[in-house]
């Protein structure tokens, strides 16, 4: 993932990262399971302290190599351990499916677990594990599990 913050004053609450990764990672039949690319916005001025942890919202999108797109906005927490990151999300979403995985629903809900570390100054590289399923609410409830490997760099 690839954060670029602007760099105007009047914009300075942009935070913009692109990541890439496996979609449907344990596919038991082995014909879902494509590549997605996704883009997600951050704001860190609507950060928010609180006592469980520091939380943002954040709005994304990914399309898959078989057409699907997810497009969400939610909510993420950030836990710091020097220079490990935990960032923990929670995502309803859009979801259609192309020419890849049936999911049973539009709506389908996103929980992922990211965990980052500090390489250098404003960079960090990351590793994320997401769920999406549609809590039994749609014709059929598959799920599918995602991963990616991820380099963050502010600007």
């Amino acid at each position: 993932m690839i954060s670029i913050p602007s760099t105007n004053a009047d914009e300075t609450s942009k935070d913009i990262s692109f990541y890439t990764g496996t979609f449907d990672v344990i596919d038991k039949e082995g014909d879902d399971q494509t590549s997605l690319f996704g883009i997600e916005h951050k704001n860190p001025d609507l950060f928010r302290d609180t006592i469980l942890g520091k939380f943002k919202p954040i709005t994304g999108a990914f399309i898959t190599g078989n057409n699907s797109v997810y497009m969400y906005t939610g909510v993420e927490g950030q836990y710091g351990l020097g220079p490990l990151k935990i960032l923990p999300s929670f995502s309803p979403g859009y979801y259609e499916e192309g020419d890849g995985k049936d999911l049973g629903s539009v709506l389908e809900f996103k929980s992922e677990i990211k965990v980052g570390f500090d390489i250098f100054e404003n960079s960090k590289l990351s590793y994320s594990y997401s769920h999406i399923s549609n809590n039994n609410w749609g014709d059929t409830n598959p799920g599918t599990d995602n991963q990616q490997i991820t380099f963050s760099k502010n600007f």
